[in-house]
């Protein structure tokens, strides 16, 4: 099924930090759901989800959108992490899946705030010539749409800082590339997103994953900041103890952060370099 959007219904701009992959061939469904930490079996032609992609000791790789087209058809919209070098790292385990990965560069990403033409929740609309896609990107704080097109947006810089704010306020964390493979997928409160599962089979990490959510073993999870100023990346401290670390700001949009610290201790007062954050809560509807 295909639906039409109308990309006359708004104002897109471009969406910095976003690159598009694609994975086709026969074997193309059975190849993500062995290897990304979502349920792709359970997610229905012309609809997408929250995925991503672990290592073997449980920490997340990339973390991305994942749209089905049908089983052989499949496409990752990939937030932050160097596509070519991910294309690269998945490709060391199609061995004989008949699969292949590749980055589309000539795919742009843009976004508006407000509704999507046709696009609703976890299902997408596309039109095939000229390619484009809508996603249905809004929450609690607003509509938003997502679109993948073959004609780049216009830059906005102060309308692609406030998106990315809206990420932050909802949980979607935004790491930088340097950031892979070191939190696990409750340490970044990806369960607020159902970006993984702990019922599907083997993928790498999912002994890891599944072990701390049955053994009720999160001790860290993501936390919202403020502050009266920028907040500087980096480490956190109690102003009781500025001496020992006590949690990481992970992503930052101007006033506002996102960390992971100990849940037990998410109220703070926190210092980021000397800027003092309160936590705010993280707000809802980003889930897919």
């Amino acid at each position: 099924m295909s639906d039409k959007p109308n990309t006359n219904a708004g104002t897109f701009f471009a969406l910095p930090g976003w690159s598009v992959l694609r994975l086709h061939g026969s074997d193309a469904g059975r190849f993500a759901q062995a290897q990304f930490m979502g349920d792709v079996d359970a997610l229905p032609p012309g609809h997408w989800q929250w995925n991503g992609w672990l290592t073997p000791k449980g920490r997340l790789v990339a973390l991305f959108a994942l749209l089905r087209h049908d089983s052989g058809d499949l496409r990752l919209l990939v937030a932050d992490a160097a596509p070519d070098a991910l294309v690269a790292a998945l490709s060391r385990y199609v061995f004989r899946s008949k699969v292949r990965i590749v980055h589309e560069p000539e795919l742009a990403v843009a976004g508006r705030f407000g509704a999507p033409d046709a696009a609703a929740g976890p299902a997408f609309a596309w039109r095939d010539d000229p390619l484009e896609l809508q996603l249905d990107f809004g929450a609690a704080g607003g509509a938003r749409t997502l679109a993948i097109m073959t004609a780049a947006a216009p830059p906005d810089p102060v309308a692609a800082a406030r998106w990315r704010a809206f990420d932050l306020a909802h949980g979607l964390p935004r790491l930088a590339p340097e950031q892979a493979g070191q939190w696990t997928p409750q340490q970044l409160s990806l369960d607020r997103l159902r970006a993984y599962s702990v019922k599907k089979g083997c993928y790498p990490g999912q002994e890891i994953v599944a072990r701390t959510h049955f053994l009720g073993q999160a001790k860290r999870g993501l936390v919202r900041l403020e502050a009266d100023a920028p907040v500087p990346g980096g480490p956190l401290v109690s102003p009781e103890a500025p001496d020992r670390p006590a949690g990481t700001i992970i992503a930052t949009a101007g006033n506002e952060a996102l960390a992971v610290l100990p849940l037990d201790q998410a109220q703070g007062p926190w210092l980021a370099e000397g800027v003092a954050c309160r936590s705010l809560p993280l707000l809802d509807g980003l889930a897919r």
